[in-house]
């Protein structure tokens, strides 16, 4: 297969621990061929999608791991498959390229994850749709509804519905100190839209990121540990990843929204879950492959890429 990924620079990539990257290695292994290019190469040219896009090969050596042949103008039917892996922020350049790929789909382009699926999905917000497994949640712009929610439940955690990697998260305690202001940080004054939780004190035992591929359970998750009285456990704000099988409660979350998601195009999704809570559905560049194979041996690169080529093939 002719295989296409939309991703940050590949110069930036840290391939220690970077899932699209053990992708590209898998896909190289059985024969594939690579191509890679930036959201800002796609153009819709007189109805047809292009993208400047580059060859791929991959060297095997660590330090300059990738040779890049010559960017060629290319339209995206042109590739078996195209793997959207741009990180957020999801903002409206990042809409755009989803309905350039939109576009791209009408035409034949098979594309993962599917770009109305990725939209439909705000990564906070699609908990909203499983409620049955989600802590107390507001998600509101308005301070009166905030300080209410405040009031009821005394410990909360306040974030924003665009961010990554733990960025933006407050802990407001039952002191209230910092409420006002943690308040018109986030919101901008009443101008942005936030999302509110009850705390979960199983955070100390991390935040659990919980694969979904083609629809089936990844048997392992990674549990982001907070270190140094952080509240966050993301691996981009400090936190320690270890490797551990589901529990009962892990499974049951993960095996009731698979199914689901995958029949609505999200061929990869990394659940957050805290202690019994689902608090996130992540669906543009779910992460946590190179920890979990690893730590455990189960390679989630191969799985991603068998799910990928069956769903290519059907």
């Amino acid at each position: 297969m002719k295989i296409a990924f939309i991703t940050d620079p590949l110069s930036t990539f840290k391939i220690y621990k970077d899932s699209t990257f053990v992708m590209m290695r898998e896909a190289a292994r059985r024969g594939h061929q690579l191509f890679a290019f930036e959201p800002q190469d796609m153009a819709l040219v007189n109805g047809v999608v292009k993208a400047r896009a580059c060859s791929i090969n991959l060297t095997g050596n660590s330090d300059v791991w990738y040779e890049e042949g010559e960017k060629i103008d290319l339209a995206l039917q042109e590739f078996d498959a195209v793997l959207q892996r741009k990180d957020p922020p999801f903002d409206m350049e990042y809409i755009y390229a989803t309905y350039l790929l939109d576009l791209a789909e009408k035409a034949g382009v098979k594309v993962f994850n599917k770009p109305s699926a990725i939209r439909d999905h705000n990564e906070k917000l699609s908990i909203a749709q499983f409620t049955q497994f989600t802590t107390p949640t507001l998600v509101t712009r308005d301070a009166k509804r905030i300080r209410e929610f405040f009031a009821e439940h005394q410990d909360i955690i306040l974030k924003p519905l665009d961010g990554m990697g733990g960025a933006g998260i407050f802990r407001i305690g039952a002191d209230g100190m910092n409420l006002g202001s943690v308040i018109e940080t986030l919101t901008s004054n009443g101008a942005h839209t936030i999302m509110v939780q009850k705390y979960i004190p199983a955070i100390v035992h991390g935040d659990k990121r919980i694969l979904l591929i083609g629809g089936k359970v990844v048997p392992f998750a990674l549990a982001r540990i907070p270190q140094n009285g952080e509240v966050r456990g993301n691996l981009a704000a400090g936190g320690v990843g270890v490797a551990q099988e589901l529990s009962a409660r892990d499974r049951e979350i993960a095996e009731s929204l698979a199914p689901t998601l995958y029949q609505r195009g999200l061929l990869l999704v990394g659940l957050d879950v805290i202690g019994d809570c689902l608090t996130e559905v992540n669906v543009t560049s779910p992460t946590c492959f190179q920890e979990i194979m690893q730590q455990k041996g189960f390679d989630v690169a191969a799985m991603f890429i068998d799910a990928l080529e069956h769903a290519v093939s059907a």
